[in-house]
């Protein structure tokens, strides 16, 4: 009985100093991942506070998606003073600044710490035509769409934008020196705001035509002028008989092999049921006497 109590004493204190050296251990071991954890926090802190998180030229904004407008044109519509800390940029205020922007639809900022920058994915608006807003006092244009486009002073418009097919027009010169394609063929000539609101339905109506339109002249409400492959068309009042004066107009797409289109003044599709041709120093002439309306 004594040598087992003894024996038992002597375990016990064993094990008395076994767990007071793992409690010191663990008091170290964490006291190192204190450590650890706080020469991580303020090195992290110390780096992101670095001059080197700076954004100080355009240079380091990178754009994706564009095609009309040119990378200078995006970094400008960017409200970034320069140099600035990168983390103090907003990534979600920036992208809607660029939304708010006519010609932008959409865009996504995300910030990048190597190498220190910005990189901006945009959606652009695509134009689908060549807009100009005429003066009050003057009455004709001359010039063809390109010419239009490239004149900074052009005869009868004040303004020359581009449209998208939704109807948001966007200024030209937001897309002067760009990496862009060719500017639309299409041009459109004075259309009034009250008609703002059907322009994407006509839009779609015009680019499924069989005949080429390649301007809407729209100065006088009262008669839409299209100018054509066949040449001038005169429609009257836009009205929802629209799609059947293009019909009309797409029927006579084989006029030219019946008579020579450069006589023709214009032709006249007010009533689409009766088109006529009207020539050059002549009086009207009804089309189904001219040249067959069918196909």
């Amino acid at each position: 009985m004594t040598n087992i109590a003894s024996v038992s004493r002597t375990e016990l204190t064993e094990r008395r100093q076994k767990l007071r050296r793992q409690r010191r251990l663990k008091v170290v071991q964490a006291g190192w991942r204190t450590l650890a954890v706080s020469g991580l926090a303020g090195g992290l802190v110390w780096g992101v506070t670095l001059p080197a998180w700076t954004i100080r030229v355009p240079e380091q904004i990178a754009i994706d998606g564009n095609e009309f407008l040119s990378e200078e044109a995006v970094q400008a519509l960017l409200p970034v003073a320069y140099p600035q800390h990168l983390l103090q940029l907003q990534p979600q205020a920036l992208a809607a600044q660029l939304k708010s922007q006519a010609f932008i639809a959409d865009a996504t900022i995300t910030r990048h710490l190597f190498p220190p920058g910005l990189t901006v994915q945009v959606q652009e608006r695509r134009p689908v035509a060549v807009f100009l807003e005429p003066d009050s006092g003057t009455a004709g244009l001359a010039n063809s769409p390109e010419q239009s486009a490239q004149s900074t002073v052009l005869p009868g418009a004040t303004q020359i934008k581009l449209l998208d097919e939704t109807g948001v027009s966007m200024p030209l010169a937001n897309y002067s020196g760009s990496n862009q394609s060719p500017l639309p063929s299409l041009r459109v000539v004075g259309m009034p705001r009250q008609y703002l609101a059907e322009w994407s339905k006509l839009y779609q109506q015009v680019s499924r035509s069989l005949v080429a339109v390649l301007e809407i002249d729209w100065r006088d409400p009262a008669n839409l002028i299209l100018k054509t492959d066949l040449g001038m068309v005169h429609l009257g009042s836009y009205s929802s008989q629209f799609p059947k004066q293009l019909n009309a107009l797409n029927q006579m797409r084989e006029l030219p092999e019946t008579v020579n289109t450069s006589q023709i003044d214009y032709i006249d599709l007010r009533n689409p049921d009766n088109p006529s041709l009207h020539m050059i120093e002549t009086s009207a002439v009804p089309e189904d006497t001219t040249t067959s309306s069918s196909p």
